[in-house]
């Protein structure tokens, strides 16, 4: 899928700037004349990036004066979603705020909020095929891939006539989250064409998005994948060259590096890995050279957004968005604020991750 959007890769430096500036709005909670119930559903309490969510939008919704009743759905369970959305209904939240596990299963669950004219913001997944859907926050997730496709291609210095082709395989995440198909484009959009002229080379032949997918972004299901790969094209220190994996985000990536090194691999001769969220273990992993880069997506800056398109309907007062021709969930265009994500490697972790608060040096040591 080619989506045309214009591609900015934005200078370390510059991007800290923006980020402290936006960390520092964090703390300025704002607030709303018109306090209401907010009910906000969460996909899992087993990923440490989906509990920071959960964290910082009940704080700062809380902080801006609001009611908030947060459910997790247990471990992905869908069930469990459909029917915490529909307590939620029951419970005449004024506003829901719903990442959801499956993009096209809460139709039927959310149609009762659009029966009670309940506004619904679908956050930082795409809810699909839901007419319910009043907004869209999210991080830019097309950029998201183009900023790891465009990482390879420097690191491996494919743009270098004189590069010798590049050995690379490719992981996604779950096929049912809709953001998988701007992680995962993006970055393709920038590779393919490195595929098609030889420099880059997957000896497994396995590049479909489909081809690629992980179950539930599952640390498990990508170890085992990894190790299968290892296995059936003789990947390894001494073997066969795996120059570079493109993974998708950290859950996933953590699965890759388990997997290399059980082969033998480490920090000397690992291949550059992608990946995103900034999750504890990989940036522990990317401080020991066990992971090359990873996508932050700062959730402090995206629950500030919510707040503020929250009380905005609740203020019945213009909600900020700035997208309202990318995102489109089969029923039209979803209005959409794009929240935009930055490169953290080892060089500059420290500043990003510890520096701005998100973590304390013991969380990562």
């Amino acid at each position: 899928m080619k989506i045309k959007h214009e591609v900015i890769i934005m200078k370390i430096k510059t991007t800290l700037t923006t980020l402290c500036c936006a960390v520092l709005a964090c703390t300025a909670f704002a607030s709303t004349a018109n306090a209401a119930k907010i009910g906000v559903s969460m996909p899992t309490q087993s990923l440490q990036r989906w509990n920071q969510d959960g964290h910082n939008l009940e704080k700062q919704l809380q902080a801006a004066g609001h009611e908030v009743v947060l459910y997790y759905a247990g471990d992905n369970d869908i069930p469990t979603q459909v029917s915490q959305i529909e307590n939620l209904v029951s419970a005449n939240c004024d506003v829901l705020v719903v990442a959801p596990i499956d993009g096209g299963a809460l139709t039927q669950a959310l149609q009762g909020a659009k029966d009670k004219g309940i506004p619904v913001v679908s956050y930082d997944r795409l809810i699909m095929n839901s007419d319910a859907i009043s907004y869209y926050a999210t991080f830019d997730n097309y950029k998201v891939g183009q900023i790891q496709g465009n990482y390879l291609v420097d690191a491996l210095k494919l743009k270098d006539d004189a590069t010798t082709p590049k050995n690379i395989e490719f992981f996604t995440g779950s096929i049912d989250d809709n953001n998988v198909n701007f992680f995962f484009g993006g970055a393709m959009d920038i590779l393919q064409p490195y595929l098609d002229s030889g420099k880059l080379v997957c000896l497994s032949g396995q590049t479909k998005k489909e081809q690629v997918a992980t179950l539930n972004w599952s640390t498990e299901e990508a170890q085992k994948r990894m190790e299968n790969l290892i296995a059936s094209n003789g990947y390894g220190p001494e073997g066969t060259r795996l120059d570079a994996i493109l993974s998708s985000n950290d859950s996933v990536a953590n699965g890759i590096t388990n997997a290399l090194v059980a082969s033998g691999y480490n920090a000397d001769n690992f291949p550059i890995l992608t990946g995103q969220d900034c999750d504890k273990p990989s940036a522990k992993n990317m401080k020991r050279g066990l992971q090359t880069m990873s996508v932050f997506k700062d959730t402090r800056v995206l629950a500030d957004k919510v707040v503020e398109m929250v009380n905005a309907i609740c203020d019945k007062k213009e909600v900020p968005v700035n997208d309202t021709k990318t995102y489109n969930n089969g029923t039209g265009i979803i209005p959409s604020y794009l929240c935009t994500p930055i490169v953290v490697t080892k060089d500059n972790l420290k500043e990003v991750l510890v520096d701005s608060g998100y973590y304390t040096e013991k969380e990562i040591k």
